[in-house]
């Protein structure tokens, strides 16, 4: 079929590996998320350039994220919010008051023992602050679900409402209530949001597995009912919806991937593919001069998704694209890390097509 999948060898190699197989007139899946957030444009550009596909892959969240939202505007729906769950459930069970996660468990102090319980008031922000700040760090967010994220908003037009995102703790019903503008009752201060959710559920409930999900709304009222009563869960008001899939499955789907664009010349993942939001990191604690830049589990850097903007000395730079180089001077607690703060290699494929990204996008 002539499609490369391209997974392995980090951001630098998986550029190289790409930009090598369009050159030979090969269709590309990209399931490197690192080297997909930081040149993935200019990727896809040069294969449409060529007649080729250059595309994320079913199975990724972000290629099936990607899938759903095209398929949902294209009914004439609006998609709201869209995002993913994080990958392991939090599993409230109130005989013992406990929440149990892959890594770890706590105990709920009783006085906010009913913060757990399924809820769904007209105003969900007061829950769902009060869950994360119970819950601290327990299934917090990592910089790649961040950047899995931030690859669907390039290609989706979807915003993150904050540089953060809320990843709200919430059970699968309140997730059309909470991932939802403010006028309709949800925590958003806009339309069109990416985000994802921590899922919580009872021990006898399913869970979201990693899966993703849109909250969707429509124009007139015949519309929203049919939503909202085949099967689709709405908010309190009915005035949204949630569509979503409680499962990806990584590497088994990919070959749909590798037989649509090998055989119909057409990407699985975006069709519109722009650098609009890149993923940088600000220092949790005092950063030295020599120190090496992680990966995306550092526990030392909060990872943010951010406007793209060119790599210009002050400019923050994106996270992967400084990922395994030392700091050339001390970035202080709280402070983003910058482009002045690595030294460039002299001559490498990525750096390289970045630069390029940035001119032909960035640049107009």
């Amino acid at each position: 079929l002539d499609v490369i999948v391209e997974s392995t060898g980090g951001p630098a190699a998986g550029a190289k590996h790409a930009l090598e197989a369009i050159k030979h007139g090969k269709h590309v899946a990209m399931v490197s998320k690192e080297t997909d957030i930081i040149v993935g444009p200019i990727l896809k550009y040069k294969a449409d350039q060529a007649g080729l596909v250059y595309t994320a892959v079913d199975g990724d969240q972000h290629g099936l994220l990607m899938s759903l939202v095209q398929w949902a505007r294209s009914l004439g729906l609006e998609v709201l919010s869209g995002g993913k769950s994080l990958e392991f459930d939090h599993v409230y069970d109130p005989d013992t008051n406990a929440i149990a996660w892959s890594k770890g468990n706590i105990q709920i102090p009783n006085e906010h023992r009913d913060i757990f319980n399924p809820k769904k008031p007209e105003n969900a922000s007061e829950y769902v602050s009060a869950r994360r700040e119970v819950l601290g760090e327990l299934g917090a967010i990592a910089g790649y679900d961040i950047t899995e994220m931030a690859i669907a908003a390039n290609a989706t037009g979807l915003q993150p409402d904050v540089d953060t995102l809320h990843y709200p703790v919430v059970s699968i019903p309140e997730i059309p209530q909470v991932l939802a503008p403010k006028e309709d009752g949800g925590i958003l201060s806009k339309r069109g949001v990416i985000d994802c959710v921590s899922c919580l559920r009872r021990p006898y409930e399913a869970g979201m597995g990693g899966g993703v999900f849109i909250v969707v709304s429509c124009e007139n009222d015949y519309s929203r009912y049919i939503l909202t009563s085949k099967g689709l869960i709405p908010n309190k008001k009915e005035t949204t919806a949630l569509i979503y899939r409680p499962y990806h499955l990584c590497g088994v789907e990919t070959p749909i991937t590798a037989l649509v664009a090998g055989l119909l010349n057409m990407p699985t993942g975006a069709t519109n593919y722009l650098p609009s939001y890149d993923v940088v990191a600000r220092a949790k604690e005092t950063l030295k001069a020599g120190d090496e830049i992680g990966n995306d589990h550092s526990k030392n850097v909060e990872y943010l998704m951010r406007p793209a903007s060119a790599l210009a000395p002050n400019n923050p730079i994106p996270f992967h694209l400084a990922s395994g180089n030392a700091l050339t001077t001390d970035v202080p607690e709280g402070e983003i890390i910058t482009v002045s703060a690595i030294t460039a290699p002299s001559d490498t494929t990525l750096w390289d097509l970045r630069r390029k990204q940035d001119a032909h996008f960035l640049s107009k």
